[in-house]
C-alpha cells in the first residue's frame, strides 16, 4: 500500500512538473509572437518615414532640421531593429518623437495640412501609433505574467531548473529623458 502511495505522489509531482514547464514553454512562445507583431507596427511606421519626409520637403522645404532629425532617427531605429526589447525602445522612442516633431512643424503651413496625400499619410501615421501601442500593451502585458509566474513559489523553482529567463518590457524612451524611479507608498 505504501508503495502505491509513493507511486501516486511521484505521477503528481511529475504530472505538476509538466505542467508547469508546459505552461512556461507556451508563454515563450506567446511572447515571441507578440513581439514579432509589434515589429511588424515599427517596420510600418519605418516604411512611412521617407513618404512623409518627402511630403513636407515639398511643402516646407527649409524645415531641413526637423526632417533631417526624422531621417537619423529612422536609420538608427533601423540599425537596431535586430536589438532586444529594451535597447530598441530608445531608438523607437527617438524616432516617435521626431515624427511628431514633423507633424508639429506642418501646422505652420496651411496648404501642407490641407494637402491630401499629407492628410492621408498623417491619419496612416496615427492609425500606426495607435497599433504600436495596442501592440506594446499586449507585448508587457505577456511579459508580465510570464516574469510573474518566474518570481513566484512554486513555478519559479521549475523556470529556474529549466533555464527560463526574464524578458524585459519594450518602452518607448527618449534616452536623454531621464526618468525618476516611482516608489510604492504602501
Amino acid at each position: 500500500m505504501a508503495l502505491v502511495a509513493a507511486v501516486g505522489l511521484i505521477a503528481l509531482a511529475l504530472g505538476s512538473l509538466a505542467v508547469s514547464y508546459n505552461r512556461f514553454a507556451r508563454q515563450r512562445t506567446l511572447i515571441d509572437e507578440s513581439w514579432g507583431q509589434t515589429d511588424v507596427e515599427l517596420t510600418r511606421r519605418h516604411d512611412l518615414i521617407p513618404n512623409l519626409v518627402a511630403t513636407v520637403q515639398g511643402y516646407a522645404a527649409h524645415e531641413r532640421a526637423v526632417l533631417e532629425a526624422v531621417t537619423r532617427a529612422r536609420t538608427e531605429a533601423e540599425a537596431h531593429r535586430r536589438d532586444a526589447p529594451r535597447n530598441r525602445g530608445a531608438y523607437e522612442g527617438v524616432l516617435g518623437g521626431a515624427v511628431t516633431d514633423v507633424l508639429a512643424t506642418a501646422e505652420a503651413y496651411p496648404d501642407l495640412k490641407a494637402s491630401r496625400s499629407f492628410l492621408a499619410l498623417q491619419d496612416e501615421l496615427t492609425i500606426t501609433e495607435d497599433r504600436i501601442a495596442a501592440a506594446r500593451r499586449f507585448y508587457n502585458g505577456n511579459v508580465r505574467a510570464y516574469n510573474t509566474r518566474l518570481a513566484v513559489f512554486p513555478s519559479n523553482l521549475v523556470g529556474r531548473a529549466f533555464g527560463f529567463a526574464r524578458r524585459d518590457f519594450f518602452e518607448l524612451r527618449d534616452p536623454a529623458v531621464r526618468v525618476a524611479p516611482t516608489v510604492d507608498p504602501s
